[in-house]
């Protein structure tokens, strides 16, 4: 399995392979088709093609004359179960700083509400203008 996904991963390095397969995660398409958002060659394409079926990511449906690919949800299902357990990891240490923002949010509370309010209970700052005043030059 690991050969497989390093196949896999090889193949989704390239960005022009990323893009064709998120354009096949919407459905079959030709080679034309697949090709016109890009600014290479039908035969470049068709290198990107090859290379995303050797890794197992995509296939031709079998139809005569047109050659439409698609997705094969097997090996993207085998990319979804190696991640898995990373998700998880993540998942875990989120829930873990959460509860650690959570308790800082809950000690910092009580000293926000003893701050003073009114301008009566604030400490007055000399370089502060009066109102009605001039600001010193």
């Amino acid at each position: 399995m690991r050969e497989r996904l390093d196949g896999i991963f090889a193949a989704l390095a390239d960005p022009t392979r990323r893009a064709i397969v998120a354009r096949l995660s919407e459905g079959e398409a030709t080679v034309g088709e697949l090709a016109r958002p890009f600014a290479i060659s039908q035969p470049a394409i068709s290198r990107h093609l090859r290379v995303l079926e050797e890794a197992g990511l995509i296939e031709t449906a079998p139809r005569a004359q047109t050659r439409p690919r698609r997705l094969k949800a097997q090996a993207l299902s085998e990319v979804a179960l190696w991640l898995e357990p990373y998700r998880e990891l993540w998942e875990q240490r989120f829930e873990r700083l959460d509860a650690v923002l959570e308790e800082l949010k809950t000690e910092r509370a009580p000293e926000s509400a003893q701050e003073p309010t009114t301008e009566e209970e604030k400490p007055h700052d000399p370089d502060d203008s009066q109102p009605g005043s001039r600001p010193r030059r």
